[in-house]
């Protein structure tokens, strides 16, 4: 069996992270498309994972980081921020996966790979389903028409 060459990926920027509150504060933002403050603290209030309530300064303050940090964008209704997203949440997961590779993977997705298969993380139809997926990428690509050279 040929191996091919791993590729390195050099990242061309540093994901942003998401601390665990502001993790569940853009959980509620995506959840419901469009958000106040107050709509924020009361799901946070209500959560399990957060036992004690938050000030209405705190929510504010996470909010506005989020913002800072590109996730969020506001529009003024009244004297009233609606904030949304900016970012879908499936971005933000291949971000972090991103970032995990890069940090401790050496930006080799392959190496991440061939960990998970070693520590029985990754089942065998799991396996199955991306040995599929490669295949049919593969495929797809010798399909494609070549340029002319000239």
């Amino acid at each position: 069996m040929v191996r091919k060459q791993k590729q390195k990926h050099v990242p061309t920027r540093k994901p942003k992270q998401l601390s665990p509150l502001e993790d569940q504060v853009m959980q509620i933002i995506w959840e419901r498309r469009r958000v106040t403050a107050d709509e924020v603290r009361l799901a946070l209030s209500s959560a399990p994972s957060q036992p004690q309530s938050l000030k209405d300064s705190t929510i504010r303050t996470i909010l506005r980081r989020l913002e800072e940090k590109g996730f969020l964008t506001h529009t003024v209704e009244g004297r009233t921020y609606c904030y949304e997203p900016t970012v879908q949440s499936q971005q933000v997961a291949t971000d972090a996966v991103r970032g995990i590779i890069d940090q401790f993977c050496d930006g080799s997705v392959e190496e991440l790979l061939v960990g998970m298969v070693d520590s029985d993380i990754v089942s065998a139809d799991v396996l199955k389903r991306l040995a599929d997926k490669i295949a049919r990428a593969e495929r797809d690509e010798n399909q494609k028409p070549r340029g002319k050279k000239g």
